[in-house]
């Protein structure tokens, strides 16, 4: 256990393994030569910082885009552009570390994932804040993304291995669906799924809520089993 006060110098005297990524989405393959060909033409004078600075306000914009929809359907158009540029900011960042070879492990993790926190907690506060997605539902949606995060994250320290999607959906894919979704609702705004009483972002959140708790579970009882094997009491 470290003792004494959080120092510049105790940080870089504890051990540190960097978690494996482990990225299986469904377009994971043609978005890692994308973002490499972006890194390669990156200029010289923007580094991580910059990019990750940037996908941090794409997505507080794309928030208050969803927000602005209230009052004018352009805004869920304007959302589809902000999380284009959070996509480039927060997935570029990364790889311009690794192209340049400038890592810093810890720093980036910790950083883009708190980032990551704010950012969804801001989306979802405009979604709730749009009228086309009911509040209630946008707080059971945060909290969900929160509890499958807080998995992932202590499964990333127990198992030094950072899982990046799930059923062949990670963080890009959501994107596209919400994008897909936007432009869905800006041309039919008054759609009910299957007759029922809820919108399109509605429904959508329900479906993402226990999604996203049943990984949480499911990923739990998987991880759990696996460290009590690798520990076990004789």
């Amino acid at each position: 256990m470290a003792e004494g006060p959080l120092t510049v110098e105790a940080c870089t005297e504890n051990r540190f393994q960097e978690a494996a990524r482990i990225q299986q989405s469904f377009i994971a393959k043609v978005e890692k030569r994308a973002l490499r060909w972006l890194a390669e033409r990156t200029p010289e004078r923007m580094n991580s910082d910059h990019l990750t600075i940037i996908g941090a306000i794409g997505m507080f914009l794309a928030g208050g885009s969803y927000a602005l929809a209230r009052y004018s359907p352009c805004g869920l158009l304007f959302c589809c552009v902000f999380l284009a540029v959070n996509w480039l900011g927060d997935s570029l960042d990364g790889t311009l570390a690794r192209y340049r070879n400038h890592l810093r492990p810890r720093y980036g993790f910790y950083v883009d994932h708190v980032i990551d926190c704010f950012g969804v907690t801001a989306l979802l506060a405009g979604m709730g804040a749009s009228g086309y997605m009911q509040p209630r539902f946008a707080a059971w949606l945060l909290v969900a993304y929160l509890l499958l995060s807080s998995e992932i994250f202590l499964a990333t320290y127990a198992l030094a291995r950072f899982e990046m999607a799930y059923f062949n959906f990670g963080p890009t894919e959501l994107r596209i669906l919400l994008c897909v979704g936007n432009l869905f609702v800006f041309f039919r705004p008054s759609t009910h799924p299957f007759g029922l009483r809820l919108g399109v972002f509605d429904l959508g959140g329900v479906i993402g809520a226990v999604g996203m708790v049943t990984i949480a579970v499911t990923s739990f009882v998987r991880h759990a089993r696996l460290l009590y094997d690798a520990e076990r009491l004789k």
